[in-house]
């Protein structure tokens, strides 16, 4: 039987939670394991209830468990809400000085353990130590993961770091966890990043150069990232005084001939509408991130949802051509950065990225090489593709929908446009004739942007159930599909990144194969589901859906699924 633990550690913003995760997953990655960690926390600075949930492996997983075997409750509330969820076997290790009568609950002093190695700032290295300890990690583990925590700080802090963990592991000495396990003596299985990490390195990948953000969980991550690069590639990355600032200034940017983008979640993009329509009417190339998290208005500002899908295809007011992709893994949200400045600039339209609190902020190992573009194609044009450069019409009526794109004092050309509806040339218009010719020709583009859209990866594509979603929840889904295989019910999965334009004749295909499908999306009202049968007539059975803010489970879908199966066949 393979390695397959999770660990959650639970307690107040403040206490160090996320410093724990982090040291046991870099002792894992170092070892050669995998990974998948969610972080769970209250908006707010300090107190509440927060926690860190790790899912270790010995082969790659793309969704968190719904069983803790170890449950680290560095606090009394930690203990009462989430013992429930303890795994047969499973082991709490509480911080306290008194002993318990349960023997599932073991009690260590880790915040007096830490007080005596030099601080109560070092409860989370007691508490790394004393975790990893339970697990079999050799000693040597922890200390490799403290010497690269605290390589800029002085040799002090080291030490006690050092001494905190020790005391931890030595504090747990002699306890049997039926969950411990041989560690693997491997290199790191890949590299261990967050969503937010892969998104900026695709847009940075895409040599992007500009980015304007106003902070909103949970798209600041992302920016947060991006930001580290300044000092080392050609790139600004600027706070702007609101979201819709920061649109324009992405707007205006890429006017002037750099790739450029902005990150927001739904408020920030609600506010940004206007501005897209601007990108939209003036043709200009612009890639904008929405990270989700559950609305209307502030609703659960740090935690997940797949809510504004249905919004993102129709924001900004009358129609235009856009593209909106959902990464469902690291490695296409590294792609789809790349491919959305792409394709941004070959048609010359808004690009939005769609994804959420639970992917930006899940940790996971990418195993694929993060690899640049050998060449970036701008698809623009100067003097010296023109006859005669003094005739430029920026908004030029193509066959494709595509005006050749100059840039503003580079050359000859008088690049002109404007918000209002216009003629070839820039001018405004009111023209019946420039308002037809506009807009049949901007939507021409829908063409060729049909012939850039991927469908939607099919597991097991022939099986009579088939699951399906879109971006983040693709991993619970396929681990679902597997649970209810491995029960007799022949099960498949179907997982959209390209949304819009939709793959219609593809989604067809492979729906009518199946004798049913349900949609799993963490949304009330299954938009995916409701814009497949708008777009293909095809209806799904029964919807799978949450919106609690918490993201989904494989065991939860598979259990909700089955019991549809068992409606159905009953």
């Amino acid at each position: 039987m393979g390695i397959d633990v999770t660990v959650k550690i639970g307690g107040q913003a403040g206490q160090g939670i996320q410093t724990v995760g982090e040291l046991l997953a870099a002792a894992c990655h170092e070892s050669g394991l995998y990974l998948h960690g969610i972080n769970d926390f209250e908006s707010r600075i300090r107190g509440g209830h927060s926690f860190m949930q790790l899912r270790i492996s010995d082969s790659p997983v793309q969704a968190p468990d719904h069983r803790v075997h170890l449950l680290v409750a560095l606090n009394e509330r930690t203990l009462d809400t989430h013992r429930s969820e303890l795994a047969a076997g499973g082991l709490v290790l509480l911080d306290s000085e008194s002993e318990r009568s349960d023997t599932s609950v073991l009690c260590v002093p880790v915040t007096k353990l830490a007080r005596d190695a030099g601080g109560a700032i070092m409860a989370n290295t007691v508490a790394a130590g004393a975790c990893l300890a339970l697990l079999g990690a050799p000693a040597e583990s922890i200390k490799a993961v403290l010497k690269a925590q605290f390589l800029d700080k002085s040799e002090s802090v080291l030490e006690n770091n050092l001494k905190a963990a020790k005391s931890g592991a030595k504090a747990v000495e002699g306890i049997q966890f039926d969950r411990a396990f041989k560690w693997p003596e491997s290199r790191p299985a890949g590299k261990l990043l967050t969503g937010a990490r892969m998104l900026a390195l695709g847009a940075l990948a895409a040599d992007c150069r500009f980015a304007g953000f106003y902070p909103m969980s949970p798209a600041t991550g992302i920016m947060a990232n991006l930001a580290e690069f300044e000092d080392r590639l050609p790139l600004v990355v600027e706070q702007a005084e609101d979201e819709i600032a920061a649109v324009n200034m992405a707007i205006g940017a890429s006017f002037a001939g750099v790739r450029a983008m902005t990150a927001t979640s739904g408020g920030g993009f609600a506010l940004m509408t206007e501005g897209l329509g601007l990108a939209g009417i003036t043709e200009t190339p612009l890639v904008v991130i929405n990270s989700q998290r559950p609305g209307p208005a502030t609703g659960l500002p740090t935690r997940t949802a797949q809510g504004d899908l249905r919004f993102v295809l129709h924001a900004a007011q009358d129609e235009f051509p856009r593209f909106v992709f959902a990464p469902d893994s690291l490695d296409s949200a590294f792609e789809i950065m790349i491919r959305s400045f792409d394709l941004a600039d070959r048609y010359q339209v808004p690009v939005i990225v769609l994804t959420d609190q639970y992917f930006n902020d899940s940790i996971a190992i990418t195993q694929k090489p993060l690899e640049a573009p050998s060449a970036i194609e701008r698809f623009v044009v100067d003097d010296a593709d023109m006859d005669d450069s003094g005739e430029y019409r920026r908004f030029a009526v193509t066959e494709s929908g595509v005006s050749p794109r100059a840039l503003p004092c580079e050359g000859r050309a008088l690049v002109m446009v404007s918000g209002n509806e216009h003629q070839e040339d820039g001018h405004i218009s009111e023209k019946v004739s420039d308002r037809i010719g506009q807009m049949n020709k901007r939507h021409r583009k829908l063409s060729g942007m049909e012939k850039q859209i991927r469908p939607p990866r099919a597991d097991n594509p022939d099986s009579s159930v088939l699951l399906a979603g879109w971006g983040s929840t693709a991993g619970a889904i396929r681990e679902s599909a597997e649970l209810l295989r491995a029960e007799g019910i022949d099960a498949g999965a179907v997982c959209f990144t390209d949304i819009w334009p939709f793959p219609a004749k593809e989604t067809a295909a492979l729906l009518d194969k199946c004798s049913r499908f349900y949609m799993v999306e963490q949304n009330f009202s299954a938009q995916l589901g409701w814009l497949i049968a708008e777009r293909t007539g095809r209806k799904f059975h029964q919807a799978i859906v949450k919106y609690d803010g918490r993201p989904f489970f494989p065991d939860e879908i598979a259990r909700r699924v089955k019991a549809f199966e068992e409606g159905a066949n009953g």
